[in-house]
């Protein structure tokens, strides 16, 4: 039986993929852009995790419903782990994906192949109705950082992080090994197992 979970994201290839991951385990994910009357979540938080929870927890009392926060980024050693939880916004407010490369290839332009090592961060937790945080997992990835981009998919820095055992970016990989590799991917692997095991409060808590 498929049970219905918001993500608390405006963002369509991340939606899609956190669909992906909780789809074999039967949850269907609705973005929160199906509810426009919801405010924007301010990011001020100092970690990945204070954000994911902040967004999870300020949607779910907003709607009334169970909500998963995430929250993601890029780390790299060269730049004392910057852009870090300013990951979307590195070179602005309204930074693009495209922007937001430009910027991270310039900020490394000095740095040599072996100091470009970096790691992609992904918190996520889960709030019920009342706001309260009832599941949270993190997961993380190792990379290096390139000069040029390879490859078409994935989205953010993903042309850029090259997975190094597989000599290829994310931006290179097919969804079904990213879905196995990614700092999304593990810390839904850690996410899903806690999820299931409150599976009946949520539906009865769904259902009510």
């Amino acid at each position: 039986m498929s049970r219905t979970i918001i993500l608390a994201s405006r963002n369509v290839r991340k939606t899609q993929e956190v669909a992906e991951l909780l789809a074999p385990v039967g949850f269907t994910v609705v973005p929160v852009t199906e509810f426009p009357n919801v405010p924007e979540v301010e990011e001020d938080g100092d970690t990945f995790a204070a954000n994911a929870a902040k967004k999870a927890t300020e949607v779910a009392v907003a709607l009334g419903q169970w909500v998963i926060g995430e929250d993601s980024g890029l780390q790299v050693d060269a730049l004392n782990g910057a852009p870090g939880i300013y990951s979307a916004r590195y070179s602005g407010p309204n930074a693009t994906d495209h922007d937001n490369n430009v910027k991270l290839i310039s900020d490394l332009t000095d740095v040599l192949d072996e100091r470009r090592g970096a790691g992609y961060v992904c918190s996520v937790a889960l709030s019920n109705p009342a706001g309260e945080i009832k599941v949270a997992a993190e997961g993380t990835c190792r990379g290096r950082i390139l000069n040029e981009a390879r490859g078409a998919g994935g989205f953010g820095y993903d042309p850029y992080f090259l997975i190094r055992e597989f000599h290829r970016t994310f931006g290179e990989l097919s969804p079904l090994v990213k879905h196995k590799l990614s700092h999304r991917a593990r810390a839904f692997s850690k996410f899903i197992p806690l999820l299931q095991r409150i599976a009946s409060e949520f539906q009865e808590q769904q259902s009510s």
